[in-house]
C-alpha cells in the first residue's frame, strides 16, 4: 500500500483547497492508498522533506467541507521554477528519493501553467530514467483562466464573482453624485483579460461598467480619451475596468513605469500601476474627478463570495486527477469541459500535460467589441454559469471560519 503526495503551487485562489480535498476524497475510497501527505510549499517541500500528513489532519468530515470552503493554499505555495534534469539532476534526484522515502505512489500537483511546467519537467525525468512505480499528475488551478485544452480554469469563476460583486458595489457609491467622476478599477491579468472581462456581468444589474480595457488588444491613450469623454456626455459617472496588463502597440505595459523592471523567477514583470497611469492622463486630458482602485490580493482570497459551482468543479478536478493516476495514468492534467449553457453542464478528463504547460489562452477578438473597449453578448454568455451559486461557509459571529493545515 502506498500514499497519495499533493501539493499547492502559484497563485493562491478560493478554490484550490476544493480540489486538495477532492484528491483527499477520493484517495479515501481506494483499497490501494494508505494516507495522504501533503507538501508544505510546493515543489519546495518535496525538495526540502517537508512534509505533513493531510489524512491524520482532516479525520473528521467536517473539516473536509471546512476545508473547501477555505480560500488561499492551505498547504502553502512557491513560485520555484525546476531547471532541466540536465542544468540541475541533483534536484531532481532529491525529489524522487523524497518519494520513495515517503512510500509515494501518486503525486498530484496542483497549481497553473508554471506549476504544469513542474509536472512536465518530472514527467520527462521519469520517462528518461524509466521510473514506472510513481504517477505524476497535475490539477488545475487559475484565477486567470488562461490554462489551454479546458472550457475554464477552476478558482476563475469565483474570482469572477467577487469582480461582478465588487464592481456592482463600487457604482452604488460613484453614482450618488451628479458631478463628473472617472473611477478605474485595476483587475489582475497579466496577459490576458478573462478576470477583468467579468466585470461585465454588472451590467446585467446596472450600467456599469462603461468601459473595460484588455491585454488582447493594443491600448491607445488618445483612443482611450475619446472613450471617456463619450461616456461623460451620457452619464455624469464612468467606472472602467483596467486589467493590469493592458499595453500598447509596441508590447511596453501602461503601468510598467510605475515598477522598477524586477521579475520572477519564470520571467514574469511584477506589474502593478495602470489604473494609476490613466488616472494621472484622465486628471491632465479631462480634469474631472478621477479616482484609481486597485482590487489587488481580495480578487483571489473572497472565499465568502465563492461560486458553488467553481467549488464544485474544482473538488472533481482533484477527484479525476487521483482516479486516473490510481488507474495507472501519468503526465496528464485533469480538465473540465462545457456541454451546454441551458442547462449548464461540463464533463470531466485528461490531457497530457504538453499541451497545457507553458502555454496560454487568450480571449477570442469576437468576444471583444470592435473599438476595443468592451465585451461582446458572447462573453457574458459564457460566464454567466461560472459564477453561480451560493455555498454555505461556516461562521462564526457571522464571519467565516477558515482552516488551517500547517
Amino acid at each position: 500500500m502506498k500514499n497519495v503526495l499533493v501539493a499547492q503551487s502559484g497563485g493562491p485562489s478560493v478554490a484550490i483547497n476544493a480540489t486538495l480535498a477532492g484528491v483527499f476524497e477520493r484517495a479515501a475510497t481506494s483499497a490501494d492508498v494508505g494516507d495522504v501527505l501533503g507538501a508544505l510549499y510546493g515543489i519546495k517541500g518535496v525538495i526540502n522533506d517537508e512534509i505533513i500528513n493531510v489524512s491524520e489532519k482532516l479525520s473528521d468530515p467536517n473539516m473536509i467541507k471546512q476545508l473547501i470552503h477555505t480560500p488561499s493554499s492551505a498547504l502553502g505555495s512557491c513560485r520555484l521554477k525546476l531547471g532541466t534534469p540536465g542544468e540541475d539532476e541533483e534536484t531532481f534526484k532529491t525529489i524522487f528519493e523524497t518519494l520513495r522515502k515517503r512510500n509515494i505512489g501518486w503525486f498530484i500537483y496542483i497549481g497553473g501553467n508554471d506549476s504544469m511546467d513542474t509536472v512536465q519537467k518530472l514527467t520527462n525525468y521519469a520517462k528518461e530514467k524509466n521510473i514506472t512505480d510513481i504517477s505524476i499528475m497535475g490539477a488545475p488551478k487559475t484565477i486567470d483562466n488562461d490554462l489551454c485544452g479546458m472550457d475554464h480554469s477552476p478558482g476563475f469563476g469565483s474570482a469572477a464573482k467577487y469582480i461582478y460583486t465588487t464592481f456592482s458595489e463600487i457604482w452604488c457609491d460613484c453614482k450618488v453624485y451628479d458631478v463628473p467622476a472617472v473611477i478605474l478599477v485595476e483587475v489582475m491579468g497579466r496577459h490576458t483579460g478573462w478576470l477583468t472581462a467579468s466585470s461585465a456581468l454588472t451590467s446585467l444589474q446596472c450600467e456599469a461598467p462603461h468601459l473595460i480595457y484588455l491585454p488582447e488588444v493594443p491600448f491607445d491613450d488618445m483612443q482611450f480619451i475619446e472613450d471617456v469623454h463619450e461616456k461623460l456626455k451620457e452619464s455624469p459617472a464612468v467606472l472602467i475596468a483596467v486589467s493590469e496588463g493592458i499595453k500598447y502597440a509596441d508590447g511596453s505595459f501602461v503601468g510598467e513605469f510605475e515598477q522598477s523592471g524586477v521579475m520572477d523567477v519564470f520571467g514574469h514583470k511584477y506589474l502593478s500601476g495602470a489604473a494609476r497611469s490613466l488616472e494621472a492622463l484622465v486628471r491632465s486630458k479631462i480634469g474631472c474627478k478621477v479616482r484609481a482602485i486597485e482590487l489587488s490580493l481580495m480578487q483571489r482570497c473572497a472565499g465568502h463570495l465563492a461560486s458553488s459551482n467553481d467549488l464544485t468543479e474544482a473538488k472533481l478536478l482533484g477527484v479525476t486527477a487521483l482516479d486516473r493516476a490510481l488507474h495507472g495514468i501519468s503526465g496528464e492534467v485533469s480538465v473540465v469541459n462545457r456541454i451546454s449553457n441551458s442547462p449548464y453542464r461540463v464533463t470531466y478528463g485528461t490531457l497530457p500535460v504538453s499541451e497545457i504547460a507553458n502555454r496560454e489562452k487568450h480571449i477570442p477578438r469576437e468576444w471583444i467589441n470592435k473599438r476595443g473597449n468592451y465585451v461582446t453578448q458572447e462573453m457574458i454568455t459564457y460566464l454567466t454559469p461560472l459564477i453561480e451559486g451560493d455555498f454555505g461557509v461556516k461562521t462564526h459571529h457571522g464571519v467565516p471560519v477558515y482552516i488551517e493545515l500547517h
